[in-house]
């Protein structure tokens, strides 16, 4: 398995293919090789700001003399009008890398100001929201850097990071029970210590993994408020719990408000706007 650092690189260099190709012939007809100059990367709107390291990863896997000088981190809360970065360097290069940058930065800007705005809702509850594998296909490690950058929490990467019996994996397997019990013999027979959770989408379903146990997490699929904390007191701390099915942020407060531990929001990555930026000589 490819680990972070491999995964951004391996994203970088298709980004920088698909983008480039054959050359900027753009740049490369008007700009001189040798000419130097120096852009800043200018917020035109407030929220938060990610993709900072990233960025830099970009501009030093291009071109390796550009200088970099970082004036807001990620997590920094950004106004119109402030300067994140300055990069001074080759022409060709800041022209080459702008695009690239500005996609990533916009994307995960965008992801970690959603993002904000979920945990503000928390604010004074024990509840974490959680993101989802709801994700663009290929930028999910940076899209869920941006969670994290956001002050929201990582559900799983990905299929292989913990267990996740959702009801069509119970529907197959023939019930809670039996999906629990080839769970449990199947990390035996691998070697695995992974969590378990399961979603679960009415009381009787709930019961019946109260009774049978060997879970460490219960999902509580699209419970209403009123349901969710009387499942909540029936599980009485024996298990984690999250809620999760069409919660918005209107009513997010609410479901922490009945006491789950966490709750899980495929807006955060799935439906985003990014972050107004731009990069332009200075």
């Amino acid at each position: 398995m490819l680990s972070v650092n491999e995964l951004e690189d391996r994203l970088i260099d298709l980004a920088f293919a698909e983008d480039i190709g054959d050359g900027d012939h753009t740049t490369l007809c008007c700009i001189p090789e040798d000419a130097m100059g120096k852009s800043h990367l200018l917020i035109k709107e407030e929220g938060i700001l990610a993709g900072v390291e990233v960025a830099k990863e970009v501009f030093r896997r291009f071109d390796p003399t550009m200088q970099v000088e970082v004036l807001m981190g990620d997590g920094s809360h950004v106004k119109v009008g402030d300067i994140a970065m300055v990069v001074t360097g080759k022409v060709r290069s800041l022209l080459q890398t702008e695009r690239l940058m500005l996609n990533i930065m916009q994307r995960m800007s965008g992801i970690a100001t959603m993002t904000h705005k979920y945990v503000e809702k928390l604010e004074g509850t024990h509840t974490h929201v959680l993101d989802t594998r709801k994700t663009t296909p290929g930028l999910r490690m940076l899209e869920k850097q941006a969670v994290k950058i956001g002050g929201g929490m990582n559900h799983r990467i990905g299929l292989f990071d913990m267990i996740l019996l959702k009801d069509n994996h119970v529907d197959f397997s023939g019930g809670i029970e039996n999906a629990i019990d080839r769970c449990h013999q199947y990390l035996k027979e691998k070697g695995l210590n992974l969590k378990i959770e399961i979603e679960v989408r009415n009381f009787d379903e709930l019961q019946r993994v109260l009774n049978h146990g060997g879970v460490n997490r219960i999902m509580l699929d699209n419970f209403s408020v009123e349901n969710t904390k009387k499942a909540v007191d029936l599980i009485a701390g024996k298990y984690e719990t999250e809620s999760s099915g069409g919660i918005t942020i209107d009513t997010l407060r609410d479901y922490a408000e009945a006491g789950v531990d966490f709750i899980s929001v495929g807006a955060l990555t799935h439906s985003v706007k990014g972050l107004d930026m731009s990069f332009k000589a200075c």
